[in-house]
């Protein structure tokens, strides 16, 4: 097995959820972990756990991804830290159903913000960073909804489809650095956003639950099964470690076969 000792990998939005599952499967190759997310006490909590159960360094950084100055000053600690980053996981992300004639201006610039500004601003910095060393490897958390459309979702939507753009983007720009970019797509994975969309969803499409997620959620996978977590992290890892610019600026859909291309 390849030695991963005392390379860096950043996640953000990683306090729970897919994140922490993604930094989990890092550290058990025993690379350092950057635990970003919108609360320290989440960030530091889950960076502690990681590092008790793995035997690795890990820090919690408070990062909203929005705030550029905030993505800034982690980069600042993660250079004090490590002086590294090899791999960077642009996993933050939230999602506001509603109609596109009724969303709110506000929800809108949120969704964007997050998703879009800021996988810009922290795969910047980590550019700016991964330049001066030996490269590195830019994940983006896309979705099925990266190549498909759904009701109610129409900023998530946006936003998911031009971080697709934003990976070959970088593909193309970094590879003479080293650098590789590449864009993960699951299909619905059970977790707090997920779990929170369900009765959001049923409210507004005006069915029940359970219609929700074997029709709207699962209604085009093969098998009616959820993505789990552990699918999404060893699909990011197996991109983050891919030995040559073979693999960059491409999309894998992990969905069930919600989605095949």
């Amino acid at each position: 097995m390849p030695n991963f000792n005392n390379k860096v990998c950043l996640i953000t939005g990683a306090a729970r959820g897919i994140g922490a599952g993604i930094a989990a499967r890092f550290a058990e190759a025993k690379y350092q972990i950057v635990i970003a997310d919108l609360r320290l006490t989440d960030a530091a909590e889950t960076a502690k756990k990681i590092a008790d159960k793995y035997q690795v360094k890990a820090i919690g950084l408070a990062m909203d991804v929005s705030h550029e100055g905030e993505v800034a000053d982690g980069f600042a600690t993660i250079t004090k830290e490590f002086g590294r980053v090899d791999v960077v996981v642009n996993n933050a992300g939230l999602q506001i159903i509603s109609s596109f004639e009724d969303f709110k201006t506000d929800d809108w610039k949120k969704v964007i913000d997050t998703h879009l500004n800021g996988s810009f601003f922290v795969s910047r910095a980590a550019m700016q960073m991964m330049k001066t060393g030996a490269g590195g490897s830019i994940i983006f958390m896309g979705s099925v909804h990266s190549v498909e459309a759904s009701a109610k979702k129409s900023a998530y939507i946006t936003a998911k489809h031009a971080m697709l753009g934003m990976t070959r983007a970088i593909a193309k720009e970094g590879a003479k650095y080293n650098i590789r970019a590449n864009l993960v797509s699951p299909g619905f994975v059970k977790t707090e956003l997920t779990l929170k969309q369900i009765p959001e969803q049923a409210k507004n499409l005006k069915i029940s639950e359970k219609e929700v997620v074997e029709n709207i959620m699962l209604g085009q996978t093969v098998d009616k099964e959820f993505t789990t977590i552990e699918d999404v992290a060893e699909v990011v890892f197996f991109f983050a470690n891919f030995p040559s610019n073979a693999l960059t600026g491409q999309s894998l859909i992990i969905s069930h076969g919600w989605h095949m291309q």
